[in-house]
């Protein structure tokens, strides 16, 4: 069979098979869906890091720094999404998907986020600044993070293939840590809504530490927060 013929067959069978989906306890890896049209149905909180500005870093810098850089921001931000129940389901250059269900998803995911831009502040930047005092590099970077029901399967070849996860939360999310503007954590309203106490008020004297920024651009009413939450 040609190419050709095989790619033709292929379409037709994916158009034509009828989808096998169940709804998900926990977030799945490639083992538990197959390559067929089988799925997995997730009420899932998605999460986006993404580390701003990396062509301008590869650009002006050394390779040997911009992947430093690299390395420690996506090892922090997988180790804080790992710390509240999370699931590190890409990584996609310089910037890391993450996964949250359970009744505590949007709250977690909120949690991360604050906690990447303390760690950011607090331990990624001071590292560079100690190693290198005449650095000028400004390590910057944006958390979008979205909840929508997912439709998670399988695609690619055997051998090389991954999980796919459609649904606006992903879309949404990867979209709200390309922003162009001053806020380093966004969350929907969807998200807002859900919200603990304790990861929508914070300061002193307490306030709402997310900011209401209207509506746009088919998100629907997004918030957005400078807040960062300590980590010892």
């Amino acid at each position: 069979m040609s190419l050709a013929d095989e790619l033709r067959e292929y379409a037709k069978k994916t158009h034509d098979s009828t989808w096998s989906r169940r709804s998900g306890q926990k977030v799945p890896s490639t083992d538990d869906v197959s390559l067929g049209n089988d799925a997995v149905d997730l009420d899932a909180v998605v999460l986006y890091a993404d580390l701003k500005d990396s062509t301008g870093l590869v650009k002006g810098y050394k390779d040997w720094f911009a992947s430093a850089v690299y390395k420690n921001y996506l090892y922090t931000v997988s180790r804080i999404i790992r710390a509240h129940d999370g699931s590190i389901t890409a990584f996609d250059g310089d910037r890391v998907m993450g996964v949250f269900i359970g009744g505590s998803k949007n709250s977690n995911a909120a949690k991360v986020a604050l906690k990447i831009n303390w760690a950011v502040k607090n331990i990624l930047q001071p590292a560079i600044d100690a190693k290198y005092p005449k650095n000028t590099y400004q390590l910057q970077q944006k958390v979008g993070i979205a909840a929508s029901k997912t439709m998670v399967s399988r695609t690619g070849i055997r051998g090389s293939n991954d999980l796919v996860w459609v649904g606006n939360a992903a879309n949404i999310a990867a979209k709200l840590a390309a922003l162009h503007s001053s806020y380093p954590t966004y969350i929907t309203a969807d998200v807002y809504n859900m919200l603990s106490d304790e990861t929508k008020f914070g300061g002193t004297p307490k306030r709402d530490m997310w900011t209401d920024l209207g509506s746009g651009d088919g998100y629907g009413k997004i918030y957005g927060s400078t807040f960062w939450w300590s980590m010892s």
